[in-house]
């Protein structure tokens, strides 16, 4: 467990996270608007600033208490900032060197696998100051990683990247925390950066956290901070499986099955599916003669009604997953919708999380 308690004042802004427990393992997302606290709780906690007090453990061990401070190189933790923070006037393989110095006990071809797992092996000669802003980051995260961390810490490492950089980073921080099992602290203000990396959510405000859920239940209230961009969102856990002969491939289990397009070849691992509750419609009955080929049996768990009309409806899948829909309170009340009702999801469009 990660436990703790910490107070931190920096000119006008003040931390007091409260008391706090949560897993050291998989991805906790630390999540909340600009000026919430998120990069001062994480500094706080990797031992960057002296001015912290309080208390904190890791998995057992004091790293902080009111008398003690364990310092923060003997921490063992990797970060990764959002501007990189490589030396620049080191190349690539001197900053991932630098790194390795600080571990001795590393293997001897560590530098060589982590530069290929991370994908900048013919990057390694090249100076800085000449990488893109994905390369940049990848060479980050290959540093953290050859200091043989206990924990790894990232603060917002994709936010000055476009699109398709943060397209590519997000699937390999997903699998490199995978791979590792290290834990990992993770510091964004994307919504769709948490469906996709998220064990749980450490939900930030006014320099406190105010609370700490599991992804499913995070997602699962329908007032989640999550929704504040595109409204209620799923991600349903699965697997991909083979394709038809039509192209369409099977996303899910023996009780959850969806149907998807995919370009021709294209076998993404992804194991998140995420839908936007607008794109999710009910019916009472299996209707017949559609387009719509995702039509999953749901039972109903619950009807929260939301502005301008409209409600989101808690669905519970076969599996046990809950798939959330928005419709209008008057469909509501036209097809009779109550909890504990069975009735039919049709899914209109979904996005592999790869």
């Amino acid at each position: 467990m990660i436990e703790g308690n910490l107070t931190l004042k920096k000119g006008n802004f003040e931390l007091q996270s409260g008391a706090f427990s949560f897993p050291a393992q998989g991805v906790s997302v630390l999540f909340g608007r600009s000026g919430s606290g998120k990069s001062t709780l994480l500094r706080a906690m990797a031992g960057l600033d002296a001015d912290t007090r309080g208390t904190l453990r890791f998995k057992g061990e004091t790293w902080q208490n009111q008398a003690w401070r364990l310092p923060a190189t003997q921490r063992h933790i990797g970060f990764v900032f959002q501007e990189a923070a490589l030396f620049p006037h080191l190349n690539v393989r001197g900053n991932l060197d630098f790194a390795c110095q600080r571990a001795p006990a590393a293997p001897a071809d560590a530098l060589t696998k982590i530069a290929a797992r991370v994908g900048i092996s013919p990057l390694l000669d090249q100076a800085v100051s000449t990488l893109s802003g994905g390369e940049r980051q990848r060479v980050a995260i290959a540093r953290a990683l050859l200091s043989q961390p206990r924990l790894l810490c990232m603060d917002e490492p994709l936010s000055a990247l476009d699109w398709r950089a943060k397209t590519e980073l997000l699937a390999l921080i997903d699998a490199l925390a995978q791979e590792s099992g290290l834990p990992v602290l993770y510091i964004t203000h994307a919504p769709l950066e948490v469906e996709r990396l998220a064990s749980r959510v450490i939900f930030m405000a006014d320099g406190r956290i105010e609370r700490i859920e599991a992804l499913h239940d995070a997602l699962a209230r329908p007032d989640s901070p999550l929704f504040d961009e595109e409204g209620p969102v799923s991600v349903l856990q699965g697997s991909l499986l083979g394709t038809d002969e039509h192209g369409l491939a099977s996303f899910g289990n023996t009780t959850l099955r969806l149907r998807l397009s995919l370009a021709p070849g294209a076998r993404p691992s992804a194991s998140r599916l995420r839908v936007l509750a607008r794109d999710v419609s009910l019916a009472t009955v299996q209707p017949q003669g559609l387009s719509i080929l995702n039509q999953l049996p749901i039972t109903i768990a619950a009807i929260h009604p939301g502005a301008t009309g409209r409600a989101t409806v808690v669905c519970q899948l076969a599996d046990g997953q809950a798939l959330l829909a928005e419709i209008t309170r008057y469909s509501c009340h036209m097809l009779g919708l109550t909890s504990g009702m069975q009735a039919f999801a049709l899914i209109k469009s979904v996005a592999l999380m790869d």
